[in-house]
């Protein structure tokens, strides 16, 4: 993938999975252009050499992250809220190896990809019990080079930890500002500041 701070030619999109691949620098990016890493989350996103678990089963391209789940939620009450969409094969709450708790995210997959396009468009932002829920595409077996959040990766993050990720659909990235036909980042816009 070739990065928007490395070629002001590139089309610019919103979101990451326009560009055909994960980039940590660039996600931590709220236009996608930094060219150094603002925190080290970023840092161990881009040294990180992650592989996807061999052991998840089913179809990537038909399957959808849901995440911001109440942490009472029930598989079951997943499969009855996206079931309007289509047929359900296989349903995934994760939950903590320890206590058994939710962690508060899920994976849903479809039988046929026409009914988890159709859920990623209508379910996301839903509410269920009473909590607005998230919905993307999969993105550990369809995104190269996806690094998970606990990686410091993700399109998640807390703006109070200062280590925001972009190019989700909750966050995309912001349209870079052009200035001498060039997009600026984090830094860059400071120096050329202090040039002129």
């Amino acid at each position: 993938m070739t990065s928007m701070a490395g070629d002001n030619k590139q089309r610019w999109a919103p979101l990451a999975v326009d560009y055909g691949a994960y980039e940590p620098l660039m996600a931590g990016s709220i236009d996608g252009t930094d060219t150094l890493p603002h925190d080290h989350g970023v840092v161990r996103a881009m040294q990180v050499k992650y592989r996807p678990s061999k052991q998840v089963q089913g179809d990537p391209k038909k399957t959808l992250f849901v995440a911001r789940l109440s942490h009472n939620t029930t598989e079951e009450q997943l499969k009855e809220h996206f079931a309007i969409y289509g047929k359900i094969e296989r349903c995934r709450l994760i939950r903590d190896i320890v206590t058994g708790r939710s962690k508060g995210y899920a994976f849903v997959e479809f039988k046929h990809r026409r009914d988890a396009d159709t859920a990623i468009q209508r379910a996301h932002k839903a509410l269920i019990n009473d909590v607005q829920i998230l919905v993307e595409h999969e993105c550990e077996r369809t995104l190269p080079g996806w690094t998970p959040r606990r990686f410091g990766g993700g399109f998640g993050g807390k703006k109070e930890s200062g280590q925001l990720r972009f190019g989700g659909r909750d966050r995309p990235f912001r349209k870079p500002i052009m200035l001498n036909s060039r997009p600026l980042g984090r830094g860059r816009e400071e120096r050329e500041r202090r040039q002129h």
